[in-house]
């Protein structure tokens, strides 16, 4: 836990960057403020409802797995909420995540998984998310590339869920 605290430090700086050197130029805030005030509070709450509606299909992935399966409880995802320190625990959710799907299937041979899509994908988001923080071109196609891979990772996870559904009762939490 201490060293996930540490290392969230330098992505509190990194999210307060534009805050603390303005005239930088580039970055997020910079994106988002183009759109406007109106545009801006509708593309941040459009944002915080899909990543809501994310936790809650890791939660269910987490919470369809046989217990022993699991690698974490299923409410953990929605640490994904907790600023800065999220850009660091996404890293373990996606692999507790990942992991217990995969316990899962080596015990369910019917559930067929794509080998090894949930953490590729899941990790790739991650660190595009943190290299995102940077200003300028790169931290925007980091920013683009996270949202690609955030997309692939979450198809992997309704597929996993969709699989496991159909295959056993629900071993939620």
């Amino acid at each position: 836990m201490l060293i996930k605290i540490a290392l969230s430090l330098p992505i509190a700086y990194g999210l307060a960057y534009p805050f603390l050197h303005p005239d930088a130029g580039g970055g997020i805030l910079k994106e988002v403020e183009m759109l406007g005030p109106v545009g801006s509070l509708i593309a941040v709450l459009l944002f915080l409802i899909l990543v809501a509606l994310y936790c809650r299909d890791l939660q269910r992935a987490l919470a369809l797995v046989r217990p022993e399966a699991r690698k974490a409880k299923p409410r953990s995802v929605w640490l994904m909420f907790l600023l800065p320190y999220n850009f660091i625990e996404d890293f373990f959710i996606v692999a507790n995540v990942a992991t217990s799907l995969r316990e899962e299937a080596r015990h369910n041979e019917q559930l067929k998984l794509p080998r090894d899509v949930g953490l590729v994908s899941g990790w790739g988001w991650c660190a595009a998310q943190v290299v995102s923080l940077i200003p300028h071109a790169l931290g925007s196609a980091a920013g683009l590339l996270a949202i690609v891979l955030w997309v692939v990772h979450w198809r992997f996870v309704r597929s996993a869920n969709a699989g496991l559904a159909t295959q056993q009762p629900d071993h939620g939490e």
